[in-house]
């Protein structure tokens, strides 16, 4: 790589952590500490890592003040990715979605206000394929969440399509780059960029036998080496953060805590190659103190 694109690599921040937070099988596999309640696990995730993905706001509609409650757990510095709501995009209802769609700026508009906001994540289902419907309606949401900082995933191969991007782009929308088994109906690993102010990318593991087993806790029970996470960093990352001024980083495999272990080892060897990362010890108050 050459000189100039390693300067424009070591300007992007990487922020790395993991898909939810809140599992009890991390007590079991020693992430937390023996007795660690639901209640403390947010505080204490926030020592090892400086962000987050909400996975319960994909569930139910996040509301303003447990928006609140949940940012008063973590420094300053902390940022969040929110999930967008499941009756956004796995069930919607075609005359209802746009109140939801407010229902739902209301409910992180405490972390948009305060700056802790860093992506709203649409994550599509792999059955929302690029059809004249879905095209309309990905543009309607678009249009009434425009505003927040947009992140989509999409699951189904048909949106790896130039338009596509180009429209992302536009917007400045990010596309997500996910890691995933090389299944024939998936949205492939891509590293293109639409938004020069964020990339994102989701580890999700390689099972591909169980990746429609309709069972998380075989789908996701996966464990990165260094050799593959070596090659997603220089396969991926080094010509994304050459793009992007922030890039979040987020591990999904949550089974047996594998995530925050191999959100850490990706953090050392992102270390090792000049990445600018950022740490969790950092984020006391002010602007964040970057590790080369």
């Amino acid at each position: 790589m050459s000189s100039a694109a390693n300067q424009r690599r070591g300007s992007c921040q990487l922020w790395l952590g993991t898909s939810g937070y809140s599992y009890t099988e991390w007590v079991d596999a020693g992430f937390y500490a023996r007795g660690t309640r639901p209640a403390q696990m947010l505080p204490r995730y926030a020592e090892r890592f400086p962000t987050t993905e909400i996975n319960h706001t994909w569930y139910q509609m996040p509301r303003a003040e447990a928006s609140a409650r949940q940012m008063a757990r973590v420094p300053p510095g902390f940022l969040f990715s929110a999930k967008l709501t499941r009756s956004l995009t796995h069930e919607v209802d075609p005359d209802g979605w746009r109140d939801q769609a407010r229902l739902y700026r209301d409910g992180v508009s405490p972390m948009v206000q305060s700056g802790q906001l860093a992506a709203v994540l649409v994550q599509l289902p792999n059955r929302f394929s690029r059809s004249p419907d879905n095209r309309r309606y990905l543009a309607d949401l678009m249009d009434e969440l425009h505003g927040l900082p947009l992140a989509v995933e999409f699951r189904h191969r048909s949106w790896a399509n130039d338009r596509v991007f180009a429209e992302l782009e536009r917007r400045r929308v990010t596309l997500v780059t996910v890691d995933a088994p090389p299944l024939k109906s998936l949205f492939p690993s891509l590293d293109t960029v639409t938004n020069p102010k964020l990339i994102y990318a989701r580890f999700h593991g390689r099972n591909g036998q169980a990746w429609y087993s309709g069972s998380k806790q075989t789908q996701f029970d996966y464990d990165y080496d260094d050799d593959e996470l070596s090659r997603f960093r220089d396969d991926r990352l080094a010509s994304m953060a050459g793009k992007a001024s922030r890039g979040l980083v987020f591990f999904n495999n949550h089974v047996r805590a594998q995530a925050p272990r191999n959100a850490e080892s990706l953090m050392r060897l992102l270390h090792l190659q000049g990445f600018v990362t950022v740490r969790a010890e950092s984020l006391g108050g002010g602007r964040p103190r970057l590790a080369l």
